[in-house]
């Protein structure tokens, strides 16, 4: 009992462990597992282990087969998760770059990595195979980590987050039917039989996940199933997935999850991401207690099989031979520059999925007998470790040290996306500067997204915003919300995220009656709230550049538009071009010039020359 609740305590502090440090949490579990069970043997008294999940085959917290029944129960519900975030119209959507690494990358990894194991190790072609099919996997929960305080250009993060969450079940998918096919062989010497049983593998767990996907989505979507019990009751239907499918075709339930996911996730299902934040959070759970215990179970001898020159040169050459190799054949014909294929080529690290499954994996085919069966576990730990370790303390040097490293973070957030903040939006757009606006109306963003803008539905008071590594560029946050609490709430907890350059927000009725008194976050004017921004917005929706003479005169239309509630001052633009965000405290600015210009929102100033209309109607 003090064991197993040890390692859930050791497991949820690991956690929080990685949340504080900005790290992968795999890195902190796999060390802890490794210092409780292997390396702890070095420093008991007796030479025993701090923890022990099977002692002797029929002792420890997982005696007999226990641990085998765990661990695979567990990565049916982890691999049904990645499934769930597969989208198609993800796939279709995005660009060519990301979709040869998911598939070129994914082909170059599979036989580069599995001819140096060959070669290195002399293992055999399967098990060479199934190695490389685990370490295809990078995942989202090990690159956002990474990645989260390095500003770089979207273009990068996006392409590092979408291989992530991409090739994560895709993967799963091959390291499994790679697996399937090691063990159909076994004793038949791969003959026509071995074929017939492989194919019983596919053809039930792609018919076991494909129908009760469609099943499951059925009876949700006809309120067959009450909202208190969906969660649960899709945790049990998923484990009887994976168990059916294994009685009628041996080794085929992980298949059957996987699909099960995918369909699932790609079904227009109301309650989709009510069901990713549970199986979100019981695979936080699972994963804390599933990696102490899988690094645990590993044996000194394990990790000596492992400790030799060949282990170093198969490790480079994944890192500084494959990789790049995968990386660079994939960005034939596109936009990136050589030192954008060198980032991309240096973060790769393997991520939890293919850590949970060569434990898997490397057990079964350790029990059946398979020669060099034994060299799958510690391989593969050792590539993730390294991958890992290697880029949570590289990363950062090596995007300053060849120049994707930004210095400043132009791009800017908008809370809001109502039609004020999309015609800001679209204005900035227009003048080369990174924009994504957030709401939780799907209208708003819809119309946004036509717009051309980028824009996705959000929760302020969620963690997950500040895990979105392709607004590792922002620099700018504006709160633009009806909501004063909202906006306030958001600056106080994103302005040292994504206003390192400044944190604005409209000002709320009471502030406008005490211009004295201004925030200084505020935003725009003391006389601008929401309600006269959206009303100039219904009326003019439009924003229009005016030629300036000097400060003077800037001010002087100032004065205007605190006078005229149909004209908001928004933006002052140099004549280099760059835009500086106007304050409530608007006399910020004292030396204007000939070529500056005023942008602002609303009706057109009656008695002055424009040198530019922006039509900006939403």
């Amino acid at each position: 009992m003090i064991e197993l609740a040890g390692i859930i305590i050791l497991g949820i502090l690991a956690q929080w462990v990685a949340w504080r440090l900005k790290l992968p949490a795999i890195l902190p579990l796999i060390l802890i597992g490794l210092l409780v069970g292997p390396l702890s043997t070095l420093y008991t008294e007796d030479g025993s282990k701090i923890i022990e999940p099977i002692w002797n085959g029929t002792k420890g917290l997982f005696p007999g087969e226990s641990l085998y029944y765990f661990v695979s129960l567990a990565i049916s519900i982890i691999l049904f998760e990645g499934g769930l975030t597969l989208k198609r119209s993800e796939i279709s959507s995005i660009g060519p770059v990301i979709t040869k690494l998911i598939t070129l990358g994914s082909l170059t990894t599979f036989f580069g990595a599995a001819i140096a194991a060959y070669f290195l190790f002399g293992l055999s072609w399967q098990l060479c195979f199934l190695f490389s099919a685990l370490i295809i996997v990078t995942g989202p929960t090990v690159i956002t980590p990474i990645l989260r305080n390095i500003p770089l250009k979207k273009d990068i993060s996006a392409i590092l987050k979408w291989e992530g969450i991409l090739i994560d079940p895709i993967g799963a998918l091959a390291a499994v039917l790679v697996y399937e096919f090691i063990s159909v062989g076994e004793g038949q010497a791969y003959t026509m039989t071995a074929l017939i049983e492989f194919a019983k593998i596919l053809l039930f767990g792609f018919t076991f996940g494909f129908t009760f996907a469609h099943g499951l989505t059925f009876l949700i979507k006809k309120n067959f199933i009450p909202h208190y019990l969906l969660n649960v009751v899709s945790l049990s239907v998923v484990l009887g997935v994976f168990v059916m499918s294994d009685v009628f075709a041996h080794e085929s339930g992980l298949l059957a999850v996987v699909v099960m996911g995918m369909v699932m996730g790609n079904t227009n299902l109301p309650n989709i991401k009510e069901l990713l934040y549970f199986k979100e959070s019981l695979s936080i759970l699972l994963i804390s207690i599933l990696f102490i215990l899988l690094a645990a179970n590993i044996n000194i001898a394990d990790l000596e099989l492992i400790l030799t020159w060949k282990t170093i040169a198969l490790f480079l050459s994944i890192v500084l031979l494959i990789r790049p190799l995968g990386v660079f054949l994939s960005a034939i014909g596109s936009n990136l520059k050589l030192n954008e294929k060198l980032f991309i080529s240096w973060v790769g690290p393997r991520g939890i999925v293919a850590a949970g499954i060569a434990s898997l994996f490397g057990s079964k085919l350790l029990s059946k007998g398979e020669p060099g069966a034994e060299y799958i576990t510690p391989l593969v730990f050792m590539i993730v470790l390294g991958t890992v370790l290697l880029n949570a303390t590289t990363a950062r040097v090596f995007a300053k040290l060849i120049g994707v490293f930004l210095n400043k973070s132009e791009g800017i957030l908008i809370l809001g996306a109502s039609k004020a903040s999309r015609l800001i939006g679209n204005y900035l757009h227009q003048n080369d500067r990174h924009v994504v606006l957030i709401d939780n109306n799907q209208s708003n963003i819809d119309k946004a997204n036509k717009l051309g803008l980028e824009a996705f539905s959000a929760n302020v008071y969620s963690d997950s915003l500040t895990d979105n590594i392709e607004l590792n560029d922002i620099g700018y946050l504006m709160a633009l919300t009806g909501n004063s609490d909202i906006n306030k709430y958001a600056i106080n907890k994103f302005q040292d995220v994504f206003g390192e350059n400044g944190s604005f927000r409209l000002v709320d009725a009471d502030e406008m009656t005490d211009p004295e008194n201004n925030p200084k976050e505020g935003l725009f004017s003391h006389t601008d709230d929401f309600i006269k921004l959206m009303e100039a917005a219904r009326k003019y929706p439009a924003i229009h550049e005016i030629d300036l003479h000097d400060t003077e005169h800037y001010e002087g239309l100032i004065e205007i538009t605190k006078a005229d509630a149909d004209i908001v001052p928004l933006f002052l633009k140099n004549p280099e071009g760059d835009i500086q965000i106007i304050t409530a405290d608007s006399n910020d600015f004292t030396d204007i010039q000939k070529g500056y210009k005023l942008a602002y929102l609303g009706k057109i100033f009656p008695t002055e020359n424009h040198s530019k209309e922006e039509a900006n109607n939403s």
